[in-house]
């Protein structure tokens, strides 16, 4: 029978997700020279080439991806066994790691950490913010359980080292300065705003998040700032320099601010959809199934609450 070294198979699958030797090497904290020898090592186990010269790349041959597709399958049960293991050795206690991008820390995650705290308080979940991108980033390394981001930057749903979980649709809407003409506009839509000068980030998910609604609603929208910070944002807003989409999960980064306008568009009502996701087969695990539980929770609290403008 044919050896199989996990811990081999684990460097070519990163080798398949990070593209380069050189990004593979980082994720692993290893050497690039190491890697490669991992791999060399992994080929003559397994008789059959598993990377082939392209340009000054590598890049997996057919034989490797046949070999990580029977892989995924080991690392899912894998998971399992160890959510059994957890099981068994720490009941109602253990330690969830979620990494979660900025807004929903303080809209989801924060309310699901308090009801934990109440429904089983032996749960020990440690958060960390990242950016909704780098989420997943923390989650294939290892470095986090369960991550929080968007659909848009999450992986596929076919994904075989992830399971995705939808949390909540979240509805953008539009920050106006105080006294701009359509502050009052019964009906307002995303499309009577063609003409207004923008506020967004440069690059990232908030600046393709505007600039793909903006375009759904039959217009490109005109750049006239750049800020990622909601701070920084609102505040531009409120000095009259432009106007912004705003997530309704950020509801608290409006508090205080007098001299913003904040309209529920119409029927062109963009939304952004989050969803919380789990290496495959980890779901299983009580520790990881109740934080995807609190978090459901604290989700549908959200969906239930009142549509409301703020002035």
């Amino acid at each position: 029978m044919t050896e199989w070294d996990l811990k081999k198979l684990r460097v070519l699958r990163t080798l398949r997700d990070r593209g380069t030797v050189t990004a593979a090497a980082e994720a692993l904290r290893m050497t690039p020279s190491a890697v490669s020898q991992q791999l060399t090592n992994l080929s003559r186990q397994l008789g059959v080439r598993l990377l082939e010269a392209h340009g000054r790349r590598v890049r997996l041959t057919d034989a490797a991806h046949l070999v990580l597709r029977h892989a995924e399958v080991v690392f899912a049960q894998l998971e399992r066994a160890d959510a059994e293991l957890d099981a068994h050795e720490r009941g109602e206690a253990g330690r969830v790691r979620v990494a979660a991008f900025p807004t929903s820390v303080t809209a989801l995650v924060v309310p699901a950490v308090r009801r934990l705290r109440t429904a089983h308080p032996g749960l020990d979940v440690r958060v960390r913010e990242a950016e909704a991108a780098e989420a997943y980033g923390l989650l294939a390394a290892g470095e986090a359980d369960l991550a929080l981001s968007l659909a848009a930057h999450a992986p596929s749903a076919r994904d075989p080292e992830f399971s995705r979980v939808p949390l909540l649709a979240d509805p953008l809407d539009v920050a106006l300065p105080v006294g701009h003409p359509h502050a009052g506009t019964p009906g307002l839509r995303l499309a009577d705003l063609a003409a207004e000068p923008w506020i967004f980030g440069g690059s990232g998910p908030w600046s393709e998040i505007t600039t793909a609604a903006c375009q759904a609603a039959g217009f490109v929208p005109e750049q006239a700032h750049s800020a990622s910070g909601w701070t920084a944002i609102l505040a531009m807003v409120e000095a009259g320099m432009g106007i912004a989409l705003v997530p309704r999960m950020a509801a608290a980064e409006r508090r205080g601010v007098t001299g913003v306008v904040t309209r529920v568009l119409a029927a062109d009502q963009p939304r952004r959809h989050v969803v919380a996701a789990v290496r495959r087969g980890a779901e299983e695990g009580p520790a990881v199934a109740r934080v995807l539980w609190a978090l459901r929770q604290a989700a549908e609290a959200r969906d239930a609450s009142p549509t409301f403008q703020q002035n």
